[in-house]
Formats: C-alpha cells, structure tokens, sequence
C-alpha cells in the first residue's frame, strides 16, 4: 500500500518520538529516585501497624506501576522509530493500509489502523479475573 506520509513528515514524527522517549527516560530516573528516596519497602518493614504497612506495599507498587507504563510506552516509541527508519511508519501491520491521520495524531505509536486494531482486540481479549 502506499504511505500517505510525506519524508518531512516522518522527520517531524521522528523528532517528536525521541523527544517524548527521552521524557519517559527522565520521569523513570525521577521516580527511581523517588522510590529509593522514599524508602517505601523500608518502611513497609518497619512499621508494626497493619495499615502503615498496607499503605507502604501501596506506594512502592504505585512506583513500580509507573516505571513499567513508562518502559511500555518507551518500547512502543522504540518499534515506532523503527518503522520510520523502515520508512513503513504510518502503514497498518495487519493490512498494510495508512492509518488515518487522525489517529496518529493522538496515537503515535499507532501501528494498526483502527479496524485491524478491533480485530485484534476481539481476538486478543484477555477475559476478567474474577474478584472476592
């Protein structure tokens, strides 16, 4: 299929990519920092009352939570740069189609259109786990 994105196109693309990579880079650094700063998994051992320590295994987790959506999102920006390179960015995995402007506008590291990535979601669908 033919790529509706222009070269200056994916120059800009590529820019923004390793500009918010490196923003990603930065918040883990700070909220590494934070965590060890914060000492949550040392306070978790030292408090006696259960709530304290509830609160602590929270906070650490929060931590954790944050660093692996950032290394996520900062994987997704890597094969996105890869694409640009490839000169393939824009361009549906499943199809082959260009994705709608749009969509990588608030998406971009989109690397389905929006009726592959439907599929995908319906076949890819992870049921519930069931709660107490």
């Amino acid at each position: 299929m033919q790529n509706t994105l222009r070269r200056t196109d994916f120059s800009t693309v590529e820019r923004e990519l390793q500009s918010r990579r490196e923003a990603l880079r930065q918040e883990i650094h700070a909220t590494l920092l934070r965590s060890r700063d914060e000492g949550h998994a040392r306070l978790a051992g030292e408090v006696h009352d259960r709530k304290d320590e509830s609160l602590a295994e929270l906070l650490a987790g929060i931590d954790v939570a944050e660093v692996n959506r950032d290394a996520g999102e900062i994987r997704d920006i890597d094969a996105a740069l890869k694409r640009v390179a490839a000169g393939t960015f824009g361009l549906c995995i499943g199809c082959g189609a260009s994705i709608a402007p749009q969509r990588l506008q608030a998406y971009p590291t989109a690397k389905r259109c929006l009726n592959c990535q439907r599929q995908h979601e319906k076949t890819r669908a992870v049921p519930p786990i069931p709660k107490l």
